[in-house]
């Protein structure tokens, strides 16, 4: 056999790059990083390679996995098909990976090369062979025996092949050539780089995801299309296949048919359901699918009854719904990473293990970062009760906040919309996945309103955020901002729910539990786990504050360390939860009735507040609620710089330190929790009726809440107090701002 890879199929936008050789792009870190692995890569085994079958919503039971050893080779992209391969790869683990057992970069210049032999099963007159593929990144051609069954762009999305007609009886060869630019194309990529570094990750070429055959009938379901019509209590079910054969369709739920019909290829099914039970992530009920072709095609699928929406509350807050009801929706940023295996988890238990974890410590809610997971992720998730937001992989040029949006290529164009529509097209079916995103922060942002009426046409059954962080365009249904550490809650909108689509970002460093040892990563590095729990509870406080004032969602950065980052819950190879499962009940607080947290005490962030204020110390006694006050200036809150994040100076004040008092009656309020609100730069005094509750040091970026004692609280119900402040201030910015919120238990 002679086969030579088709160097028409680059687009020729790329195709300038090539000459580039990859060694001058690439800094290999071997020497800087462990061969840090998770506690599942020793049970993978050449004949124990993701055994479980890949595609749970069309699921049939005869197949055959082609996971395990193949034949590798890396080859100028020129090159014709090698005679002599280089050695074995263990698929689907990318060639960069521990798991494949190689471990090497494949340059820009170059191909990868896969071959392996399969037999042919015994088949029928008529019967077809099926070739899928999981995923594979992210250009490739497919050859059995010498002739080319096929080809395909695009590295997030499952493809298959009928091979029918290539194939005889007995052994076949099969052959597959890849070609990935990585960043040196403008292709959907996410977050990888051919020179990692920081939030960036190791490139993954090749085949990641399960490789099986499939026999079937001549006439077979290709795909089935589930609509959910929950608050009908109904279902629309459309069966496709290569001809118009008749279907019958059985739905289940669990040992009990609920529901059948009949009908033939590409059309619509309805059925109603009696007693519906509707999914949520309290109770994540699925309907079991069975469908039959007359040929005798069989395939088991199913469905989960769920509705999502953008709705207003009674205080006219918009707020997002799951079955006609406010949810809030409390989520973390997941990557998918994994130290092994890079893009591809060792095993089916450890896919699950994340989603476990989050689930346990409350979440209800998981953002998928700038990639597709296999769909037995999404598996687990419907079954769970996880909602998934879901992440366009980003690629192209990347743009600042204030920036419009890119132009694209031609060729760059095709590809992101292409990609776009087939991630949509294969996750329809999940009723975990409740949000498209199509844009993370300005990464390759380009035709925005386009895109999201395209997602609104494609599917009207979920919601859409047009951009994820700095680069919102206005429309969509929800308005995105991210804030480290946070939180924070974006301006009203008439018509969109406010998010927080990234926050937090703590760092805790697990020594012989990091990818490297030194220089690694965060937003807010912390020393122990004490203080990553204490930070972290505050960090919910915040929280559960925003959604008084009209936060809808927010998502927590992150499940896992990747890399050189150490934001995550869990540390890179699974081994360590820096967290204890007890967060579980600051979590469950924020799904409580949003009108707990009041306002006692209103700081100046809405409405100016008038304090008592002076420059220079007032000596002993200033803090007594019987102290004389009235040389002081009186001015509105809050007291600062001309410039200072998230905050609103409205008092002048540049020297080094500020005293302000101000008299309040509360008594009359039925206080359950009351707890300061604080923005504070640098250390502040604070005193209640003379005693002091608050001793701050250092400086916030943001409003913080401080809880109050018992003893104070009955300050507080007894009839009028005097709060007051003494703030000081050494370098930088300077702001001081004092109020009362009131949480209820």
């Amino acid at each position: 056999m002679n086969i030579t890879y088709s160097n028409f199929l680059k687009p020729a936008c790329l195709l300038a790059l090539a000459a580039v050789p990859f060694t001058q792009l690439t800094v290999c870190r071997s020497e800087e990083v462990k061969k840090l692995r998770t506690r599942w890569a020793d049970e993978v085994t050449p004949d124990n390679v993701l055994s479980e079958y890949p595609r749970p919503q069309l699921r049939r039971g005869q197949w055959w996995n082609l996971n395990g050893p193949w034949e590798y080779a890396v080859r100028p992209d020129n090159a014709e098909q090698p005679q002599k391969y280089d050695g074995e790869i263990l698929v689907p683990f990318a060639i960069e990976s521990q798991l494949s057992g190689v471990e090497k970069y494949v340059g820009y210049a170059e191909l990868l090369w896969y071959r392996r032999s399969f037999s042919r099963p015994e088949m029928d007159d008529g019967e077809r062979l099926l070739l899928n593929f999981g995923a594979v990144d992210w250009l490739c051609e497919v050859w059995v025996n010498g002739k080319k069954v096929g080809e395909h762009r695009g590295g997030y999305d499952p493809f298959t092949f009928d091979i029918t007609d290539a194939t005889v009886e007995g052994d076949n060869e099969l052959t597959v050539a890849v070609w990935d630019p990585t960043d040196g194309g403008a292709q959907p990529r996410g977050k990888q780089l051919r020179r990692p570094h920081g939030i960036w990750y190791t490139s993954v070429t090749g085949i990641w995801q399960t490789v099986w055959l499939e026999k079937v009938p001549k006439s077979y379901l290709s795909e089935i299309k589930i609509v959910p019509h929950a608050l009908q209590g109904s279902v629309s079910i459309t069966p496709r296949g290569p001809t118009d054969e008749v279907v019958t369709i059985v739905v289940r739920d669990g040992d009990r048919q609920v529901a059948t019909s009949t009908t033939r290829m590409g059309i619509t099914a309805t059925l109603d359901l009696p007693n519906p039970v509707l999914w949520s992530p309290q109770q994540p009920h699925l309907y079991d699918i069975e469908l039959t072709t007359l040929s005798g095609d069989r395939v088991e699928s199913y469905f989960g009854l769920r509705d999502v929406s953008v709705a207003k509350d009674s205080d006219g807050i918009n707020r997002l719904t799951l079955n006609g009801e406010p949810l809030f929706q409390f989520g973390v940023l997941d990557q998918g990473w994994w130290p092994d295996g890079l893009y591809t988890a060792p095993t089916d238990e450890a896919l699950r293990y994340d989603l476990e974890v989050a689930k346990r410590l409350g979440f209800n809610m998981i953002r998928k970062h700038v990639k597709v997971e296999p769909a037995r992720w999404y598996y687990w998730c419907d079954k769970m009760g996880l909602m998934v937001w879901q992440d366009m992989p980003s690629g192209d040029r990347y743009i600042g906040g204030s920036e419009p949006d890119i132009t694209r290529t031609d060729a760059s164009a095709d590809n992101f919309e292409r990609e776009l529509r087939r991630m949509v097209h294969s996750l329809y079916n999940h009723p975990s996945v409740v949000m498209w995103v199509p844009y993370n922060e300005g990464w390759g942002q380009w035709d925005t309103v386009r895109i999201c009426q395209l997602l609104d046409e494609w599917d009207n059954t979920r919601l859409v955020n047009n951009a994820s962080g700095w680069t919102d365009r206005g429309m969509g249904d929800v308005h995105d901002i991210h804030r480290y550490p946070g939180p924070a809650v974006p301006e009203e909108d008439e018509l969109r729910a406010s998010v927080l689509g990234e926050f937090g970002g703590l760092g805790l460093s697990v020594p012989e539990h990091t990818w490297r040892e030194v220089q690694n990563w965060s937003y807010v590095p912390v020393e122990n786990e004490e203080e990553l729990l204490e930070r972290y509870r505050k960090l919910l406080t915040e929280v559960r504050y925003h959604i008084g004032k009209g936060l809808a969602a927010a998502v927590y950065t992150q499940i896992a360390d990747v890399e050189i980052e150490l934001t995550g819950i869990l540390t890179y190879d699974r081994e360590v939860c820096k967290l204890p499962d007890s967060v579980r009940t600051l979590t469950e607080l924020l799904y409580k009735s949003t009108a707990e947290i009041v306002d006692v005490v209103p700081t100046s962030e809405q409405k100016p507040q008038t304090w008592r204020y002076t420059f220079s110390n007032p000596g002993e006694d200033w803090q007594q609620p019987d102290y004389d006050d009235s040389s002081w200036r009186a001015g509105q809150g809050g007291f600062g710089g001309n410039e200072v994040h998230n905050a609103q100076p409205r008092t002048g004040w540049t020297t080094s330190d500020i005293w302000i008092r101000r008299s309040v009656d509360v008594s009359s309020k039925d206080l359950s929790r009351p707890t300061l609100r604080v923005y504070h730069d640098e250390d502040a005094e604070i005193y209640i009726q003379g005693k002091q509750v608050a001793s701050l040091v250092a400086y916030t970026t943001e409003y913080v809440h401080v809880p109050l004692n018992e003893d104070v609280v009955e300050l507080l119900k007894r009839g009028p107090v005097t709060i007051a402040v003494h703030c000081h201030q050494s370098l930088g910015d300077q702001f001081i701002d004092v109020g009362i919120v009131d949480f209820a238990p």
